[in-house]
């Protein structure tokens, strides 16, 4: 009886294998098909910040042309998301994901097309600022810390509150990113980061003034380790990719995380909600999030990636080189941006307004 059974069961099967293979062969059911591969996509990114040639291996697997606009600062980025721009895949900072997924800026992910997001790092899966994932796609993460020329100074600087006890006059290169600033001046407090209290910003005003004699701006990403190797400054708010170039170019190049903490940030990839080519920038992702492509950037780029399957295929010196992978003492120590609220966002805005307009 059992044997009768296994075989009517059998026969179900192979029944049904039938009438499928029938169905497919005569038209009436088909198989779900995927949208058609755009001809071109637009990347909005910082220069430099993704190797030609990944773009190349894509275009050459997919046939998809890669076309690379860059920003000059984040905040300038984000202005142009803001205003309109038309692009397909950007590269921002973590903490903005909030703002710009409630404003209807980013498109919502289909993780079924991103099948090698199985290899993103779990440290930097579904975090607060965009749970499930559901609007980016983490990238590149670091350290910000101080780039210092040891045969210029005297005293090298051992924490944020450094820059303001000693003496560097016209000698302290920065990008102009307010929030990095503002958070440099609240460590030197040892106010928390991200703070939102109107007195503890204020105070990080005063303290941004105090120093504004000090400070030098970098006209562009490239020009701000310049300013450092040429001497224009001897001290530089920077990351490690600037810090391995330009210890590649000068042995006087030391970088040092601020002994009151350090503030890490994170990059991710995000679609815009205008795009026309959402399936193909989703291929894009999926094929960034690949291990072999993911060691190629870290490689290039000398960034650590968010990505642990990239491990066997990025150079063991930069795996191994404590400046892009902080040992777990200087870990404990490291902050993470979080996003401002709307309050919060509007007094940065305010205080950054107001440090350029205020003479010290």
């Amino acid at each position: 009886m059992k044997r009768f059974l296994h075989a009517s069961r059998l026969l179900q099967a192979v029944l049904s294998v039938y009438v499928v293979l029938s169905l497919l062969n005569s038209g009436c059911f088909s198989a779900p098909e995927q949208a058609p591969l755009a001809d071109e996509i637009i990347l909005y990114n910082w220069a430099d910040y993704m190797p030609q040639s990944v773009l190349n291996a894509f275009t050459s697997e997919y046939g998809v042309k890669v076309k690379y606009v860059a920003y000059e600062t984040m905040d300038e980025g984000i202005r142009n998301i803001k205003a309109g721009m038309g692009f397909d895949v950007a590269v921002v900072d973590h903490d903005l994901i909030p703002d710009l997924s409630s404003s209807g800026l980013l498109a919502e992910l289909e993780h079924k097309n991103l099948l090698n997001f199985k290899n993103v790092s779990a440290n930097f899966r579904d975090l607060s600022f965009d749970p499930g994932d559901r609007h980016s796609v983490p990238y590149s993460w670091g350290t910000t810390g101080l780039l210092v020329r040891t045969d210029l100074v005297s005293t090298p600087p051992a924490g944020w509150a450094d820059l303001w006890e000693n003496d560097y006059p016209g000698k302290i290169a920065a990008r102009p990113e307010p929030v990095e600033l503002i958070s440099a001046a609240l460590r030197s407090l040892n106010h928390p980061l991200n703070s939102e209290d109107p007195q503890e910003l204020e105070e990080a005003l005063q303290r941004l003034l105090e120093i504004k004699p000090s400070l030098v701006f970098a006209s562009s990403d490239a020009t701000a380790v310049d300013l450092l190797l040429d001497g224009g400054a001897v001290i530089l708010l920077g990351w490690p990719g600037d810090a391995l170039y330009a210890q590649s170019r000068s042995q006087a190049i030391q970088y040092i995380l601020p002994k009151e903490g350090t503030i890490l940030w994170g990059d991710r990839f995000v679609v815009s909600a205008k795009s026309p080519n959402k399936y193909t920038a989703e291929v894009f992702l999926n094929f960034l999030l690949r291990p072999e492509i993911a060691g190629k950037i870290v490689n290039e780029n000398q960034y650590a990636i968010a990505n642990d399957q990239a491990a066997p295929y990025i150079d063991p010196a930069i795996l191994g080189n404590p400046i892009l992978y902080p040992p777990d003492l200087k870990i404990q120590k490291i902050d993470w941006y979080l996003p401002l609220s709307p309050a919060g966002q509007k007094l940065y805005d305010d205080i950054w307004a107001r440090f350029l307009a205020e003479n010290p």
